[in-house]
């Protein structure tokens, strides 16, 4: 019994070796021109080849290295799979059940913590707060507007089923109406924000009457077109939109009137604080995250109701669903509207909080980004979104703090430019190993005596 277990256990190795050695080869093949030369241009107007051997050489290792460990570990993979296969998921542990609230604390107090560790090493109250800048918007702010942006697409996508490859219009709309509205009558930010999201879910509802009898493949071609259709005319638009050049000198959030201006009747003046830029986007923080924890309740309280039962009946069969005498016409449209308000609220607070929007902010490969969170983090799963969207977004923030990396590959390599690049490697290697996303398992919206986990084996292939 032994020697047969030695004897497949050499055949595995030698099989993860020869698939090894072939992916290796075949990156070779393709990353040779593209990776392993750069053409640059010299002082006489010249280009010149430049090769870039150390950087191909870990292109090849790392093709050859994840084939080896993707083959050598199929038969584990395979009898855990197996061990999977059960109708109740086994009860969940207790750091399981409270990371949630656990991870809701942490968010709450991140400035917060940020500050104290900042100031231990800077040695001073204000020089932990000019450092913490960086680090509560770009690894605060930014992520958590991308996470609210991905939970109101799951709404679309995860729990309706509906394929929307154009979400980042309705992010445009809301962004757009907040600076025009903001610039022309002097509406203030909470007015406004509102106001965008019932802008957007308007555009939703205008969305979703062309697409009603579209699914699959149709529909995602007609989203992406309507996307594209605003982008453009937020381009072309001149007199309006200002083209190009965008809208700048937006006006900022105010805390119930009070704005964060250094003058005597700033916030920090009125508190008698040092004047610092850390007040307003520790304000914007809270803010963003409380609209983020917002769209996951209604989420939540909506999958509980009538309309996210049928949502998610739309989503397995639409046939079905409409033999139960579920308005499928209706259904669309609310999925819709409900997804693209959310997306016109983080549109409004972009606007709020970057003082100025152009096109450039809202093209396709935004709405790809988003749409990859939710497909990574799992369809359905809010806290599986959340996680994507901050290995993600955090992992292209921290992809600008790597220069030691220029030590390696030169002095010229930028590290953020292959953002996209890891994102693809980061897409196969999740689907390769978990299908259904980073939550494998799902808890029903409705139960008869019992709330019990049900394991992803049992649920449609990348949905809830």
């Amino acid at each position: 019994m032994a020697d047969m277990q030695t004897t497949e256990r050499d055949s595995v190795f030698a099989k993860a070796v020869k698939e090894g050695l072939i992916a290796g080869a075949l990156a070779l093949g393709l990353f040779c021109l593209v990776v392993g030369f750069r053409t640059d241009q010299n002082i006489r107007n010249e280009l010149i080849l430049t090769q870039r051997w150390g950087l191909l050489a870990i292109f090849v290792l790392a093709a050859a290295l994840g084939r080896f460990l993707i083959t050598y570990t199929a038969p584990w993979r395979a009898e855990r799979k197996k061990l999977r296969k059960v109708a109740e998921a086994k009860e969940p542990s207790a750091f399981r059940k409270s990371f949630p609230k656990i991870g809701l604390c942490l968010l709450f107090l991140y400035p917060i913590l940020v500050i104290l560790i900042l100031t231990v090493f800077k040695g001073s109250v204000m020089g932990g707060l000019q450092a913490s800048l960086k680090y509560v918007d770009n690894f605060g702010i930014q992520i958590l507007i991308y996470v609210m942006l991905a939970w109101g697409l799951n709404i679309v996508v995860g729990l309706a089923g509906l394929l929307d490859l154009g979400y980042v219009a309705f992010y445009a709309v809301g962004a757009y109406s907040y600076a025009l509205l903001s610039a022309h009558f002097g509406f203030s930010f909470w007015l406004l924000l509102p106001m965008a999201g019932i802008f957007a879910a308007t555009w939703g509802v205008i969305l979703g009457f062309p697409v009603l009898r579209l699914r699959g493949d149709y529909l995602a071609i007609v989203t992406l077109a309507f996307g594209e259709i605003i982008r453009l005319v937020l381009i072309n638009w001149t007199a309006v939109t200002k083209g190009t050049f965008g809208i700048s000198g937006i006006a900022k959030a105010t805390l119930f009137g009070i704005p964060f201006t250094p003058g005597p009747t700033g916030f920090a003046a009125l508190l008698g604080l040092p004047n610092s830029g850390v007040y307003y986007k520790i304000f914007l923080y809270y803010l963003i995250l409380l609209l983020a924890l917002l769209t996951a309740w209604v989420t939540m309280r909506l999958r509980r109701m009538p309309i996210g039962r049928a949502w998610e009946a739309l989503r397995e069969d639409e046939i079905a669903c409409r033999s139960l005498g579920i308005n499928t016409t209706t259904t669309k449209l609310t999925a819709f509207a409900t997804g693209a308000m959310f997306g016109g609220f983080a549109g409004s607070f972009f606007a709020a909080r970057q003082g100025f929007v152009s096109p450039e902010s809202f093209v396709f490969l935004e709405s790809a980004i988003i749409l990859a969170m939710v497909v990574l983090g799992g369809m359905g799963s809010l806290v599986g979104i959340a996680i994507a969207a901050a290995v993600m977004i955090g992992g292209t923030e921290l992809l600008r703090e790597l220069e030691f990396l220029k030590l390696i590959f030169g002095p010229d390599f930028t590290p953020e430019l292959y953002r996209m690049l890891l994102f693809g490697l980061a897409m196969i290697v999740v689907m390769v190993w978990k299908p259904r996303g980073f939550a494998g398992s799902r808890e029903p919206s409705a139960f008869l005596h019992e709330r019990k986990m049900i394991s992803g084996e049992f649920t449609k292939e990348g949905h809830g």
